[in-house]
């Protein structure tokens, strides 16, 4: 094999400098942040609704007329794994994205991009989900733990 070979060999592909190359990064980067708030808007109705069925079904049990449970704790077990399920898809996301990031941000796309090397460290944390992904977690967290400590 020769050198020449070697060397186009070693890109996956031949990134062009056009406008139609870097409006398709761009479409795709912002595929990527839609892809990650359907992500967070999942993680979040995960969480409320874990959050809600423990609320619920405590509200229900105590009202007057209404036979005792079967197994009473068993909407807290269902509560704390949804809430539990709903932080994990958010640190899952999280890092799948982060992934994707560095990624569209790589060596091989720094020509469409459109930015510097010195650009390009800042700009990977300079997007507000990872803020509100955070904030996310943290309620989830709590939720999780208000919810468990009512367990035992």
């Amino acid at each position: 094999m020769s050198d020449q070979q070697a060397s186009e060999n070693s890109d996956r592909f031949n990134v062009r400098a056009t406008a139609a190359d870097h409006f398709a990064w761009l479409r795709t980067r912002l595929a990527l942040e839609r892809t990650m708030l359907a992500w967070v808007r999942t993680a979040v109705s995960l969480i409320g609704f874990g959050f809600a069925i423990v609320q619920f079904l405590d509200r229900f049990g105590q009202m007057a007329g209404v036979a005792p449970a079967r197994f009473p704790n068993s909407a807290r077990y269902l509560g704390l794994a949804l809430i539990g399920s709903g932080v994990m898809v958010l640190i899952i996301s999280i890092w799948e994205y982060r992934w994707m990031l560095r990624y569209m941000w790589g060596e091989s796309f720094v020509a469409i991009a459109g930015i510097t090397a010195e650009e390009k460290q800042n700009l990977l944390y300079q997007t507000p989900l990872y803020l509100a992904s955070i904030v996310i977690i943290l309620i989830g967290i709590f939720a999780f733990f208000v919810v468990f400590q009512r367990l035992v």
